[in-house]
């Protein structure tokens, strides 16, 4: 599960995406320690003219037909992307999130401890996620927002949480975002080319992370 995450340099997060003709950035989100659900925070796509864009999208996929119906998704599990709900936008609407860390707790209720995991080598990670996004010429049409998919954790941090988010290097971040992928292979790339547990570290931080008005490097700093 990823229910809230660590998106606090962007400018770093993006080097990786030196390969692109054009890159634009039209993100306008502060740098953010405490990400949570329902708020706009920027991802990467391609857009309908096939320019590489990093714009704002809100936390929460719900297609406007769903609500009253079925309830947001914040987190998608990978086993369903193939699915009818998912079908679409895993054919159009497949987005990475750049991000420094998720965050993860254990714990009875009352006295649950917040976890920061994080690549080891401390480099940027790509989620997957689906987004629906507003076409500029449809204003009908409003966005769904964006999820991020998920997977079994593997047993490596089964010891934090059983389900992950789906973490990709930049090359096949690259690959999972190309218009020209077909779905099928997007789906199978979610499944076999995710960054393995081994690769990852976790420590305990400040309780504080759990308030979401709480900002600053300190709460994804190791505590004790």
């Amino acid at each position: 599960m990823c229910g809230r995450f660590d998106q606090n340099d962007l400018p770093r997060l993006l080097t990786d995406f030196a390969w692109a003709d054009e890159l634009v950035n039209r993100s306008m989100a502060k740098p953010s320690w405490n990400v949570a659900p329902t708020t706009s925070r920027p991802l990467l796509r391609f857009d309908e003219d096939g320019t590489l864009v990093c714009e704002d999208v809100h936390w929460g996929y719900q297609p406007f037909w769903a609500k009253g119906k079925i309830p947001v998704a914040i987190n998608t599990r990978r086993e369903k992307i193939s699915g009818k709900y998912w079908a679409g936008l895993l054919k159009i609407g497949r987005v990475i999130v750049p991000a420094d860390g998720w965050y993860e707790w254990t714990g009875e209720k009352g006295e649950k401890q917040p976890w920061h995991i994080h690549r080891e080598d401390r480099g940027a990670l790509f989620f997957a996620g689906l987004a629906g996004v507003t076409h500029p010429d449809d204003e009908h049409k409003p966005a769904g927002g964006f999820t991020i998919v998920t997977d079994d954790a593997q047993g490596g941090m089964v010891d934090v949480h059983d389900r992950r988010p789906i973490v990709l290097n930049a090359d096949d971040a690259k690959v999972r975002l190309d218009p020209a992928t077909p779905p099928d292979m997007a789906e199978e790339l979610a499944r076999v080319a995710a960054l393995g547990p081994e690769l990852f570290e976790w420590f305990q931080v400040n309780r504080a992370v759990g308030n979401v008005r709480n900002q600053g490097p300190e709460l994804a700093q190791r505590q004790g």
